[in-house]
């Protein structure tokens, strides 16, 4: 069977709230880490979310 093409990311909010999001991302096309600006609930504002590992 072929590996799939996409993994599992954690992206954790930089407001350190504890807040994340799990998402997919393709590691050939995107090398670097993931960083996206989305709604933390938690702060109740937009703040960047890095790339992590899921445990």
């Amino acid at each position: 069977m072929a590996k799939p093409a996409t993994i599992k990311i954690r992206l954790n909010s930089t407001a350190d709230t504890g807040f994340f999001y799990v998402t997919k991302k393709n590691p050939r096309t995107m090398t670097e880490k993931m960083v996206q600006r989305k709604y933390d609930p938690v702060a109740k504002k937009h703040v960047e979310f890095k790339e992590g590992k899921i445990k």
